[in-house]
Protein backbone atom coordinates (compact mmCIF):
# COMPACT_ATOMS: atom_id res chain seq x y z
CA UNK A 1 0.00 0.00 0.00
CA UNK A 2 1.09 3.53 -0.70
CA UNK A 3 1.45 5.79 2.35
CA UNK A 4 -1.45 8.03 3.29
CA UNK A 5 -1.18 11.82 3.01
CA UNK A 6 0.66 13.38 5.96
CA UNK A 7 -1.56 13.54 9.04
CA UNK A 8 -4.24 11.20 7.68
CA UNK A 9 -4.99 7.73 9.04
CA UNK A 10 -5.82 4.94 6.61
CA UNK A 11 -9.51 5.06 7.63
CA UNK A 12 -11.49 8.03 8.89
CA UNK A 13 -15.19 8.37 9.60
CA UNK A 14 -17.59 11.29 9.23
CA UNK A 15 -20.30 12.07 11.75
CA UNK A 16 -23.13 14.59 11.41
CA UNK A 17 -24.99 16.80 13.89
CA UNK A 18 -27.94 19.18 13.76
CA UNK A 19 -25.81 21.63 15.78
CA UNK A 20 -22.33 20.66 14.64
CA UNK A 21 -20.64 23.72 16.14
CA UNK A 22 -21.98 22.91 19.62
CA UNK A 23 -21.13 19.23 19.11
CA UNK A 24 -17.51 20.02 18.19
CA UNK A 25 -17.04 22.06 21.36
CA UNK A 26 -18.65 19.29 23.41
CA UNK A 27 -16.62 16.48 21.79
CA UNK A 28 -13.46 18.37 22.69
CA UNK A 29 -14.58 18.95 26.28
CA UNK A 30 -16.13 15.55 26.98
CA UNK A 31 -13.96 13.17 24.96
CA UNK A 32 -10.68 15.05 24.51
CA UNK A 33 -10.74 15.68 20.75
CA UNK A 34 -8.76 18.58 19.32
CA UNK A 35 -9.90 20.70 16.37
CA UNK A 36 -7.55 20.49 13.40
CA UNK A 37 -9.74 22.47 11.02
CA UNK A 38 -13.25 23.93 11.12
CA UNK A 39 -14.88 25.41 8.02
CA UNK A 40 -18.00 27.45 8.68
CA UNK A 41 -20.50 28.28 5.99
CA UNK A 42 -23.58 30.43 5.76
CA UNK A 43 -25.35 30.99 9.07
CA UNK A 44 -22.62 29.22 11.08
CA UNK A 45 -23.27 25.88 9.37
CA UNK A 46 -20.25 23.57 9.72
CA UNK A 47 -19.37 22.56 6.19
CA UNK A 48 -16.39 20.47 7.27
CA UNK A 49 -14.37 19.94 10.43
CA UNK A 50 -11.56 17.58 11.34
CA UNK A 51 -11.08 16.49 14.94
CA UNK A 52 -8.01 14.62 16.11
CA UNK A 53 -7.64 12.13 18.93
CA UNK A 54 -4.07 10.90 19.17
CA UNK A 55 -3.31 9.50 15.73
CA UNK A 56 -7.03 9.17 14.90
CA UNK A 57 -9.19 11.55 12.95
CA UNK A 58 -12.92 12.06 12.50
CA UNK A 59 -14.69 14.51 10.27
CA UNK A 60 -17.70 16.41 11.61
CA UNK A 61 -20.32 18.33 9.67
CA UNK A 62 -23.79 19.77 9.86
CA UNK A 63 -26.53 17.31 9.01
CA UNK A 64 -28.46 18.11 5.87
CA UNK A 65 -31.68 17.36 7.72
CA UNK A 66 -32.82 15.34 4.73
CA UNK A 67 -32.41 11.68 3.95
CA UNK A 68 -33.63 11.76 0.35
CA UNK A 69 -31.44 11.66 -2.72
CA UNK A 70 -32.11 15.31 -3.62
CA UNK A 71 -29.06 16.46 -1.65
CA UNK A 72 -25.47 15.54 -2.56
CA UNK A 73 -24.88 13.69 0.71
CA UNK A 74 -28.09 12.85 2.56
CA UNK A 75 -27.09 12.71 6.22
CA UNK A 76 -28.87 13.05 9.53
CA UNK A 77 -28.28 13.24 13.23
CA UNK A 78 -29.83 10.46 15.33
CA UNK A 79 -32.08 13.20 16.77
CA UNK A 80 -33.87 13.55 13.46
CA UNK A 81 -34.31 9.82 12.76
CA UNK A 82 -35.76 8.54 16.00
CA UNK A 83 -32.43 7.88 17.71
CA UNK A 84 -31.20 5.33 15.14
CA UNK A 85 -27.46 4.96 14.63
CA UNK A 86 -25.78 3.70 11.48
CA UNK A 87 -22.33 3.63 13.00
CA UNK A 88 -20.69 3.46 16.40
CA UNK A 89 -17.19 4.81 16.72
CA UNK A 90 -14.66 2.88 18.79
CA UNK A 91 -11.67 4.69 20.25
CA UNK A 92 -8.79 3.38 22.35
CA UNK A 93 -7.85 5.50 25.37
CA UNK A 94 -5.16 5.15 28.03
CA UNK A 95 -7.51 5.10 31.04
CA UNK A 96 -11.16 4.15 30.46
CA UNK A 97 -12.29 5.01 33.98
CA UNK A 98 -10.80 8.52 33.91
CA UNK A 99 -12.16 9.08 30.40
CA UNK A 100 -15.64 7.96 31.48
CA UNK A 101 -15.55 10.29 34.49
CA UNK A 102 -14.62 13.25 32.25
CA UNK A 103 -17.39 12.41 29.77
CA UNK A 104 -19.95 12.03 32.57
CA UNK A 105 -18.91 15.39 34.04
CA UNK A 106 -19.50 17.00 30.62
CA UNK A 107 -23.05 15.62 30.53
CA UNK A 108 -22.59 12.46 28.48
CA UNK A 109 -25.10 9.67 29.01
CA UNK A 110 -23.20 6.55 30.03
CA UNK A 111 -25.08 3.68 28.36
CA UNK A 112 -22.73 0.95 29.62
CA UNK A 113 -20.55 1.60 32.66
CA UNK A 114 -16.87 0.67 32.40
CA UNK A 115 -16.30 -3.05 32.67
CA UNK A 116 -13.55 -5.52 31.98
CA UNK A 117 -14.08 -8.15 29.31
CA UNK A 118 -11.67 -11.10 29.28
CA UNK A 119 -11.88 -12.97 25.98
CA UNK A 120 -9.63 -15.82 27.12
CA UNK A 121 -5.98 -16.75 26.97
CA UNK A 122 -5.97 -16.97 23.17
CA UNK A 123 -7.30 -13.44 22.75
CA UNK A 124 -7.20 -10.31 24.93
CA UNK A 125 -8.74 -8.41 27.80
CA UNK A 126 -10.27 -4.95 27.34
CA UNK A 127 -11.90 -2.48 29.66
CA UNK A 128 -14.57 -0.43 27.91
CA UNK A 129 -17.66 1.72 28.23
CA UNK A 130 -20.36 2.96 25.85
CA UNK A 131 -21.55 6.54 25.88
CA UNK A 132 -24.22 8.55 24.09
CA UNK A 133 -23.40 12.10 23.00
CA UNK A 134 -25.58 15.22 22.85
CA UNK A 135 -27.44 14.16 19.70
CA UNK A 136 -27.63 10.42 20.26
CA UNK A 137 -24.49 9.08 18.58
CA UNK A 138 -23.06 6.08 20.42
CA UNK A 139 -19.33 5.75 21.12
CA UNK A 140 -17.23 2.92 22.58
CA UNK A 141 -14.08 3.84 24.47
CA UNK A 142 -11.71 0.97 25.15
CA UNK A 143 -8.49 0.29 27.01
CA UNK A 144 -6.43 -2.82 26.23
CA UNK A 145 -5.54 -4.55 29.50
CA UNK A 146 -3.89 -7.70 28.14
CA UNK A 147 -2.95 -9.01 24.75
Amino acid sequence: MKPTPAGWPRISSSIFYQDASKAIDWLCEAFGFEVRIKVEGEGGRIEHAELEFGDGLIMVGSASGRTDRQVPLPCASPLSIGGANTQVLCIFVDDVDAHCAKAREAGAVIADEPRTNDYGDDYWTDRSYRVVDLEGHHWWFMQRIRG
